[in-house]
């Protein structure tokens, strides 16, 4: 019998709806290693927040094993990449409510990302202009 899916990708479907129901302003926080596809500039310690509202994000696909939007960093489109064992959190910038999730360590052969910058938490990337990249 094969390995049952995850709960993670649902729940991070159903509190990303949530948050936008409410008119909340859902983020993701990410672990960094050589899988994720951001833009480098924005990762601190190997971690990055990104907005993922409907106003910030275009094309937005949350499926079971990558999470996948074009957003602009800076007014420069890019295209985002993350596998959903890379979150380890979505919440509501506005209220802090959500979920955390345990992230495995690297697996053997990949390494976090080198940090962009001095030690800091994670903050939110600027939020993308209403228009589509």
């Amino acid at each position: 019998m094969a390995e049952p899916i995850s709960t993670k990708p649902y729940l991070l479907r159903a509190l990303y709806e949530w948050c936008v129901d409410n008119g909340y302003t859902p983020h993701i926080a990410v672990r960094v290693d050589s899988h994720v596809q951001v833009p480098q500039e924005f990762v601190r310690n190997g971690e990055i927040t990104l907005n993922v509202s409907p106003t910030a994000v275009h094309k937005l696909q949350m499926g079971n094993d990558v999470i996948e939007f074009s957003a602009r960093f800076a007014g420069v489109a890019r295209q985002i990449s993350v596998p959903v064992e890379n979150v380890y959190a979505i919440y509501a910038r506005e209220t802090g409510n959500g979920m955390t999730f345990e992230v495995d360590a690297p697996k053997l052969g990949t390494q976090p990302l080198a940090d962009a910058g001095p030690a800091a938490a994670p903050e939110p990337a600027p939020d993308a202009p209403t228009e589509p990249p």
